[in-house]
């Protein structure tokens, strides 16, 4: 790996690092107010968060590292506020949805990370396939996130 390659690798993991730790400290799922939300029956145990989150940061980080250092710098830059923008929607989910304990305004929040996913992808994808295909777990346990985080709006006005 030419030290180029690893400087970004380096950047994007520790950006990825920064949002990932800014939202583990937003969230609870101790607190008596997220166990007592009423939940829906196939929401995953709450290990499987512990488990799935990790490899998908650490796919993010790779991911875009591996777009960034093909890109042209025009692309370059698009993949830097891509990822910028959408490691703030992340980190904002956790803090509305445990820190403001608000499900409802976390709903909307998480559709714009939908979104931001969506052009993550777009921009990784075009530089380079095999980095915008490491992003597709990450937009397809959102999309589940997102019905999730709908069920729980629902059950608990």
């Amino acid at each position: 790996m030419t030290t180029t390659k690893a400087n970004t690798l380096l950047k994007t993991s520790v950006a990825v690092g920064v949002a990932a730790g800014a939202g583990g400290l937003a969230t609870d799922p101790k607190s008596d107010w997220y166990r007592e939300l009423d939940k829906p029956a196939w929401q995953p145990p709450p290990q499987a968060f512990g488990i799935v989150w990790p490899a998908l940061y650490s796919m993010i980080a790779y991911s875009a590292g591996r777009a960034m250092d093909r890109a042209p710098q025009a692309e370059r830059k698009r993949m830097v506020r891509a990822l910028g923008v959408n490691l703030a929607l992340n980190t904002g989910w956790s803090v509305l949805f445990f820190a403001a304990k608000s499900p409802r305004a976390a709903l909307g929040e998480i559709l714009a990370l939908n979104l931001s996913n969506a052009l993550l992808v777009h921009h990784a994808w075009r530089v380079d396939r095999r980095a915008g295909m490491f992003l597709l777990p990450y937009a397809g346990w959102t999309a589940f996130a997102t019905f999730l985080n709908g069920a729980i709006a629902r059950r608990n006005r």
